[in-house]
């Protein structure tokens, strides 16, 4: 008969006592899972310090650029008439800037006419070009073809008419607007300026007579011939910018003028009625703002190595790497760095144009020092961009940025140890997998073997109650 719980047979109080052996036998597995957690801390460390050398690395990198010392803005007193943005190589200056006039695109309107009416029949032919308004209007055609848009008897209304010259890209824009009067065909150069001027005349017309007032004439723009047509009807004239740049005369299709100031684009959004003064000068703002990221990416990286190593009077603990000799080289090599010394500019150490180590490993920024630096653009570039052929003598952002990438190289320092570590932790995940094992095998081991005792207890139990009832009979 076979036993169905451990322990019966014997009467021994079998998953106790495998419970305790297998209990002993786990311990060192509380060690490692312990171990495990302390290397899992150090990996998290390591991974945010690889992430703060990167980010040291790319702030370096701006302040070793030549192109991040050389950047200028512009300014003008009168942002809502004049703007101005770099474009190109500008040198710092500073001129006055009227306009007088702004680009403009031409546009006109036909006489209102019965909405959906048949406009009449013929051709449309539209060109690009320019006005002369000097004296009896003038028109000489650009370089593009003239379009023709044919328009059918009796079936076309402003409508359709609107659609065909649209789908001819003639270079102008048709709109119907309907009103209480009727509805009028509204026609507009795609461009501003006095290039993007555009003439549309009839041909072919049979239900009026070309350069009449009826039939599809009525569609018409031709001022050199304006006693009928849109020509009659109020209209805007294709127009440039003008405006004088100290008193020079410049002019643009567009209400921008590009490269009439070397590396500059001004912008017109009015005309003045006052000259508004456009300044261009050095970028000191980004200038500022690159060197405080540069403060602010190596004062992270120095906070996490101080927690990293630090040691707590009050709570008699250590941070996770303290005494790690990684990380404590690391710590004094970046702080040997920050305090060295730079040759090609006037300004030899960071500490002459503001950036200070303080006592604890932390850079500050001394502003005055800084904007004084900053009169002398040249030099407080060279502290940073200075090649020395890779020596300890490089300006700064070069030799921070090799030394940052150098830890983050293969072999480097950091990368190295975050292999080790994670190494590490996969040596500790297959000893728990060992310790695991051999639990298993030994709480196996154990039940087979009280299992075997149970069964010859049982047996013995049995015979011994024979025996007993064979004795007593005899007695009898």
């Amino acid at each position: 008969m076979a036993i169905s719980s451990i322990g019966i047979g014997s009467g021994i109080d079998v998953e106790t006592i495998i419970s305790k052996l297998t209990a002993l036998e786990q311990q060192p597995l509380s060690a490692l899972i312990s171990k495990a957690s302390a290397i899992q801390t150090k990996v998290s460390l390591v991974g945010q310090i690889k992430s703060q050398v990167a980010a040291l690395s790319a702030s370096a990198s701006t302040l070793a650029k030549a192109s991040s010392w050389t950047g200028m803005t512009v300014k003008s007193s009168n942002e809502s008439a004049v703007t101005g943005s770099v474009t190109g190589t500008a040198s710092a200056t500073s001129f006055s800037v009227e306009v007088q006039q702004m680009a403009a695109a031409q546009s006109t309107a036909s006489t209102a006419v019965t909405v959906d009416a048949a406009i009449g029949t013929g051709t449309l032919n539209i060109d690009i070009g320019t006005w002369d308004y000097t004296g009896t209007p003038a028109f000489t055609a650009g370089s593009a073809s003239t379009i023709s848009v044919a328009i059918g008897a009796g079936e076309d209304t402003l409508t359709s008419i609107a659609a065909k010259i649209n789908a001819a890209s003639a270079g102008v824009t048709a709109t119907v607007l309907r009103d209480a009067t009727g509805e009028r065909l509204l026609m507009r150069s795609n461009s501003t300026g006095e290039e993007a001027g555009f003439r549309i005349q009839v041909t072919g017309d049979s239900d009026g007579i070309n350069n009449d007032s009826a039939g599809l004439s009525r569609l018409a723009f031709d001022p050199a011939n304006g006693s009928y047509g849109m020509a009659v009807n109020t209209y805007q004239k294709a127009l440039n910018t003008k405006a004088t740049i100290n008193g020079i005369a410049v002019q643009s299709a567009n209400n921008t003028l590009a490269d009439a100031v070397p590396g500059l684009t001004l912008n017109f959004a009015a005309v003045t009625t006052s000259p508004a003064t456009v300044t261009v000068a050095g970028d000191t703002a980004t200038v500022k703002k690159n060197i405080q990221d540069f403060m602010a990416s190596y004062n992270s990286l120095s906070k996490t190595l101080i927690e990293a190593t630090k040691y707590d009077e009050a709570k008699k603990t250590g941070g996770p790497m303290q005494g790690d000799s990684v990380v404590v080289g690391l710590q004094n090599a970046l702080r040997n760095l920050l305090g060295s010394s730079s040759t090609g500019s006037t300004f030899s150490r960071l500490a002459d144009v503001g950036l200070e180590m303080q006592r604890g490993g932390l850079l500050t920024l001394s502003s005055s020092k800084l904007d004084t630096a900053l009169k002398d653009p040249t030099n407080l570039a060279a502290l940073f961009t200075t090649d020395n052929t890779g020596t300890a003598t490089d300006g700064f952002g070069l030799k921070i940025k090799a030394f940052a990438d150098g830890l983050l190289a293969t072999g480097g320092t950091v990368t190295t140890k975050s292999d080790s570590l994670q190494a590490e932790l996969k040596n500790n995940s297959k000893d728990q997998a060992k310790v695991g094992d051999r639990v298993t095998l030994l709480e196996k081991r154990l039940r087979a073997q009280y299992t075997a005792l149970d069964t010859k207890m049982a047996g013995l139990t049995a015979l011994n109650s024979y025996i007993s009832q064979q004795v007593a009979q005899w007695n009898k």
